[in-house]
């Protein structure tokens, strides 16, 4: 369904469309909404009516009423979310209605906003789908895949320094995330090929055969240039401070800078040496983020054991699982060791539990979570840990106790919030008592429907009704 023009719809709904902005200018906001929801649902594609219903929509709402009024609205809105949600399956434009209704309650609901962008793409509506994912993306703008799609939408509509820069500062800020760092790839070489080889192509001066393998040679190059770039950095690094170590030979900073440059390299054992020198100075061996970044180096050492290992093998799995369990036992003894040393220190005991939960020692981590909710940092992921804890032994009425007095604690629906009501929902499932298990996992759908499995377990439950 192709995106319209005022000059591109009939007559008669022009003219809704005028008395629509009629009634905004004077700011009888209710009839311009129902008004530009009867353009919209004559001329789905008619992006200036969708534009003048959204603003319509924003003056509607105000202020938003308060927290009071947003919660009713996320909790009115639930039936309209999981028939929207049906509807994109078969009908995306009746997706696209289901989704106005909701932001005529909420203009910015994720889950509405969610169902619009989808159905959008769906309906090849690029510009109408960009729209709403400018509020996701507001909303949440440590959402990865929203900031993916976002950037793609963009990148399709002409948008792509836009699109670029939204990705690269989301990469700069999860340094570690490959998923990010392929998007932004995509996106770089899809930029290059349209502002390169497109008008080539398009004058008949290349192929788009030509066009395609001389981006991914251009991509491949580009990564190993940077890949060597990075390495060659890190090794004249190495010898700078290297040098500089022969005049100041207990600079524990350029102890550390050498240790996590050579942490960088992968060459661990080198690393853990630099760590044990500063270990061995007066200054490192009071510094707890020293043990700490050991630690780090020793766990990231057993991972790269793992990536070294040949999966072909007919032992792999069982090599893998070796390595991964002396890994868990150097952890925790190492982590005891902090504890030992630092009996007080509430956030070491938080990560001792977090351990020991991994590990299947319940009570152990249960022992550690208990102290370390005193510390205000870690109290809610204490509390967290300990319901599960209470729950992995069928403690059932002492898990829900604790979520529940969790989730006071929380203000704002976060994603930790999102994952102690998630939690709270798996346990109310195991008691079998399906209503209140179905409330919670209804109120991340209001907000968050892509959130875990949510969305099929609220379609499920209202599909049986």
């Amino acid at each position: 369904m192709a995106e319209k023009s005022v000059n591109e719809i009939s007559r008669d709904v022009r003219q809704i469309f005028q008395k629509g902005n009629d009634a905004l200018t004077r700011e009888n906001y209710d009839y311009a909404v129902d008004l530009l929801m009867q353009v919209l649902e004559k001329e789905p594609g008619f992006y200036e009516g969708r534009k003048a219903l959204r603003l319509a929509q924003q003056r509607k709402a105000g202020g938003g009423g308060g927290f009071f009024k947003k919660a009713w609205n996320s909790a009115s809105s639930t039936p309209l979310i999981a028939k929207g949600q049906i509807a994109l399956r078969s009908n995306p434009a009746d997706a696209l209605v289901i989704g106005e209704q909701i932001l005529n309650s909420d203009p910015v609901s994720t889950a509405g906003h969610k169902l619009i962008a989808e159905a959008a793409l769906s309906l090849s509506m690029p510009k109408t789908a960009v729209m709403s994912f400018d509020v996701l993306f507001k909303n949440n703008p440590k959402d990865k895949n929203v900031t993916i799609q976002y950037a793609n939408v963009l990148a399709e509509i002409g948008q792509a320094q836009l699109a670029e820069r939204i990705l690269m500062e989301t990469s700069r800020l999860n340094p570690n995330d490959p998923e990010l760092h392929q998007a932004l790839k995509d996106l770089s070489a899809r930029k290059t090929l349209h502002e390169g080889g497109y008008n080539a192509a398009a004058g008949g001066q290349a192929s788009y055969r030509d066009m395609l393998r001389n981006a991914d040679e251009a991509k491949s190059l580009e990564q190993t240039n940077r890949v060597q770039r990075s390495e060659d950095q890190a090794q004249n690094l190495i010898e700078e401070y290297t040098t500089r170590l022969k005049s100041e030979p207990d600079n524990v900073r350029l102890l550390r800078n050498i240790a996590e440059l050579y942490t960088q390299k992968k060459k661990f054992d080198l690393a853990l040496q630099y760590y044990e020198k500063i270990t061995a100075t007066e200054a490192g061996a009071s510094d707890a983020t020293i043990a700490a970044a050991v630690a780090q180096t020793k766990a990231r050492q057993f991972d790269y054991q793992v990536e070294q290992l040949d999966a072909t093998a007919p032992d792999y799995t069982e090599r893998v699982a070796q390595v991964n369990a002396e890994k868990q036992a150097y952890r925790i003894a190492e982590c005891q060791k902090r504890v030992d040393k630092n009996p007080t220190d509430l956030a070491i005991r938080y990560e001792m539990g977090v351990l020991y939960f991994n590990a299947g020692k319940i009570n152990e981590a249960m022992a550690e979570f208990q102290k370390a909710k005193n510390n205000l940092n870690k109290k809610v992921a204490s509390m967290n840990y300990l319901a599960q804890c209470f729950a992995r032994k069928k403690m059932y009425p002492m898990s829900v106790n604790m979520f529940l007095e969790a989730i006071k604690e929380k203000q704002v629906f976060d994603e930790e919030k999102k994952d102690l009501v998630y939690n709270l929902g798996a346990v109310y499932e195991a008691m079998e008592k399906k209503k209140e298990s179905i409330e919670q996992f209804e109120q991340i759908y209001a907000v968050d429907i892509g959130y875990k499995d949510v969305a099929a377990k609220v379609d499920k439950y209202y599909g049986e009704q």
